[in-house]
């Protein structure tokens, strides 16, 4: 073991870790994610500074499962699920997002890497939840009738997002999910008695969708540079908060054709007040 400096560590040093010692004090499901976090094909890191990291990616994921289970708290799955085909299209996109992420997760575990899905599950969690899908949809969960169609297409994909994520951790965060879990089995009865007897998600053919795909590539790369230009205001002390600001988005005839249909939720989706599209033939910058 080496500490978050390189350093060599181990008891006979006087400077090793004891899992007992942190067990006591982290508990043993923060033990587990740092060891599954660890390369094991060179030497093990391991210190408080380290071990205060591993703590952060819990809380974190931990946080997301929170948010996941609030709001599908009245939400039956048996009834209330939305079609796919009939789901909003940014709840499709997540999904199809949702099922990128399970293939690369079960792929390294098939040849067990563990480390690398630590890390893309809290990049995923922060990211594609957290920084953009989540945050997108919180005016949506909040202030919609709750029988809504499209609050409930909002909950579908939720519902469906952790049920991914309840599993895929289970292998390594057995006491969370199993806590998880059992919140799940009471909206839906139908799940298995425990995550463990649970199968491996299988995300459904139709949600592989390349067209919708590229158009929502087009659109995050706007968002991006909306984000960036709405940070660069508020430094100048133009806009303190994104909702006072208005954008207006000058674009390429393909951008453009892009962004047209989506027109109506590009606010929502930037989380500005407004938005205005404006088609030019001159280069972009």
């Amino acid at each position: 073991t080496v500490d978050s400096q390189g350093r060599k560590m181990s008891k006979s040093l006087g400077n090793g870790i004891d899992p007992q010692d942190i067990n006591k004090k982290l508990g043993a499901e923060i033990i587990r994610l740092w060891v599954a976090a660890s390369d094991y094909s060179g030497d093990i890191a391991g210190d408080d500074k380290i071990l205060a990291r591993v703590v952060d990616a819990y809380r974190r994921i931990r946080n997301t499962l929170r948010f996941l289970l609030a709001n599908v708290s009245d939400f039956d799955p048996a009834k209330d699920a939305v079609p796919f085909e009939q789901m909003l299209e940014i709840d499709r996109y997540a999904l199809v997002r949702a099922a990128q992420f399970q293939e690369d997760i079960l792929a390294h575990y098939k040849v067990y890497e563990f480390h690398p899905v630590v890390a893309k599950l809290q990049l995923y969690c922060s990211e594609d939840l957290g920084g953009f899908y989540l945050d997108v949809l919180k005016d949506r969960l909040y202030t919609e009738l709750p029988t809504s169609h499209a609050r409930r297409s909002a909950q579908t994909a939720l519902w469906e997002i952790l049920m991914a994520l309840v599993k895929i951790i289970a292998p390594v965060l057995t006491f969370t999910s199993e806590e998880v879990w059992q919140q799940c089995r009471k909206l839906d009865s139908r799940l298995s008695q425990s995550v463990q007897t649970a199968d491996w998600p299988q995300p459904p053919a139709e949600w592989a969708q390349p067209e919708l795909t590229a158009r929502w590539d087009v659109l995050m790369q706007v968002r991006e540079s909306v984000l960036q230009a709405l940070e660069d205001a508020k430094n100048r002390g133009e806009a303190e908060n994104p909702l006072e600001a208005a954008v207006e988005i000058i674009c390429s005839k393909e951008a453009y054709d892009v962004l047209t249909p989506l027109a109506d939720q590009l606010p929502g989706l930037l989380v500005v007040s407004q938005v205005t599209l404006r088609e030019t033939q001159e280069p972009i910058e």
